[in-house]
């Protein structure tokens, strides 16, 4: 399911620390609430620094010769993955290096242990708790520019269309040439200035995103939220779009996802990410929603296709895209040993699937790396990595129930920070959901760009209305609005 994330940007100014130190009570009180975990032990320092000194283990091929690169968000230090992609004959090789985070940890061990209580980064607007000691998720298994580092290496070749032909995984020393940002990288693609791996990543990207398209595959958007301080001293909420950039990025990593299920499949055991077909329920409250908001839904066409056309930025179908969250309900880890299970598919992807490119900030993804590079030499999995299959599902379900409730809890802390003392006010808005009832739902403002509930009589969904901020707590982490009665101006078009 998409998630928002939220950041909070430092202030001087008087107001703005008074809503800071706000939020900062509230999610300390959110943390404690969700056990979020504060610092890390002894035992896991000392294990950790240990490996640090004595250096990675296992032996590796030398890839330091590739000239990688890695995109992340600006500030970025814990680099999961790096990437170079290069032409050969009429297809293209990607070399994806990623994070090799069981070259430092000892299975069984206080660091072991501590990610599976962890079992995920956590974001909040005032930071992150990362699943691994900065130490080594920041520091020595990061792949950062200029440092050598050990990684699971995944070797594609793709075909004119983009599709594999062959894949090769083995563990490597890498050595990153330069750390980009999405930021960055979209301007040198834009400007013309873009070489080497980055010039050919939006060739590349967009045959994978024709070759979802032809499976069926759907993707939602899920721009990043931002808090801010204007001039006049007031806190503000900001959204940051997906750059396509990112989504040629993200069709890198979904293509090694994508290899590493058909390699535990063949081999008869892994762990995957599955996600069953869209209930036809949903799909057809989907159809009547669409019908409501004056949607276009040509004839005999699927969901996928009318929710890969809509514009976030047109009201009415940012409305539709609100709804289309709930196709994606349903998403489970499946491990499997020996028999390959009934249900394999990852719908929104439409193929089977795997968590693999992001070891330091996810359990599992270390686990599939370990079980892919075995099977690809054609040896037996690690009696500890095939010994901790059957219990990844669970500690993964656990996990991301934490995660949304904490970037959830975070959101609505923020908003409810943002409007406080504001109750009373008007704000132009835009009906995005409407319960079954047709009495309640959310709106979304269109200043700040706030959520939240609203009450009212017969919501008219995907249409302009104002409402009255009734309640903002933010020791509830609530937001309350309701229907002021004025007709607003139809948002359909």
């Amino acid at each position: 399911m998409p998630r928002r994330h939220v950041r909070l940007r430092p202030t001087e100014d008087a107001r703005a620390r008074e809503v800071d130190a706000a939020v900062r009570t509230g999610l300390a009180a959110l943390r404690a609430e969700l056990g979020v975990p504060d610092g890390f032990p002894e035992d896991v320092l000392a294990e950790v620094a240990h490996a640090v000194g004595a250096g990675p283990a296992g032996s590796r091929a030398d890839a330091t010769d590739i000239p990688f690169v890695t995109i992340d968000p600006e500030g970025s230090r814990d680099l999961d993955q790096a990437v170079h992609l290069e032409r050969r004959g009429s297809g293209y090789r990607l070399r994806y290096a990623i994070a090799d985070v069981a070259a430092w940890v000892r299975p069984g061990g206080a660091v072991d242990a501590e990610a599976r209580r962890r079992v995920v980064t956590l974001y909040a607007p005032d930071g992150r708790v990362p699943l691994h000691p900065p130490v080594l998720s920041e520091g020595a298994a990061s792949l950062l520019p200029g440092q050598d580092a050990p990684a699971v290496l995944w070797d594609v070749d793709l075909d004119a269309d983009g599709a594999p032909t062959a894949v090769r995984v083995g563990r490597a020393l890498v050595r990153s040439r330069a750390q980009l940002t999405y930021a960055g990288a979209q301007r040198a693609l834009d400007d013309g200035t873009a070489a080497g791996t980055l010039a050919l990543l939006p060739e590349v990207g967009r045959l994978r995103q024709e070759a979802e398209v032809a499976r069926g595959g759907l993707t939602l958007p899920t721009p990043d939220q931002e808090v801010e301080v204007d001039a006049r001293g007031r806190w503000t909420l900001t959204s940051r779009a997906t750059l396509p950039v990112e989504e040629w990025n993200a069709q890198v990593s979904l293509l090694t996802g994508m290899c590493a299920a058909r390699i535990m499949l063949d081999g008869r055991v892994g762990v995957l990410r599955t996600l069953p077909p869209a209930d036809p329920r949903d799909v057809e409250r989907l159809r009547r929603s669409a019908r409501a908001l004056a949607v276009p839904w040509p004839d005999g066409a699927d969901h996928a296709t009318v929710v890969r056309a809509l514009d976030a930025a047109v009201p009415a179908q940012a409305a539709l895209l609100t709804e289309a969250t709930t196709l994606l309900r349903g998403a489970a880890y499946v491990a499997f040993d020996g028999a390959v299970p009934a249900q394999t598919q990852h719908a929104a992807i439409a193929a089977p699937y795997a968590h693999a490119t992001a070891p330091l900030r996810r359990l599992v993804d270390r686990f599939v790396g370990e079980t892919c590079v075995a099977l690809a030499a054609g040896a037996e999995v690690p009696e500890p990595v095939r010994a901790a299959l059957p219990a990844l599902p669970e500690l993964m379900a656990a996990g991301d129930r934490r995660a949304s409730a904490y970037e959830r809890g975070s959101v609505d802390l923020v908003e409810a920070a943002l409007l406080a003392g504001r109750v009373g006010e008007e704000f132009d808005a835009v009906v995005v959901d409407v319960r079954d009832d047709g009495a309640s739902g959310v709106v979304q403002l269109r200043e700040p760009p706030v959520r939240g509930r609203v009450v009212g009589e017969a919501l008219p969904l995907g249409t302009d209305v104002r409402v009255r901020l009734a309640e903002a707590s933010v020791a509830g982490r609530t937001v309350r609005f309701v229907l002021d009665g004025r007709p607003g101006r139809d948002a359909r078009g």
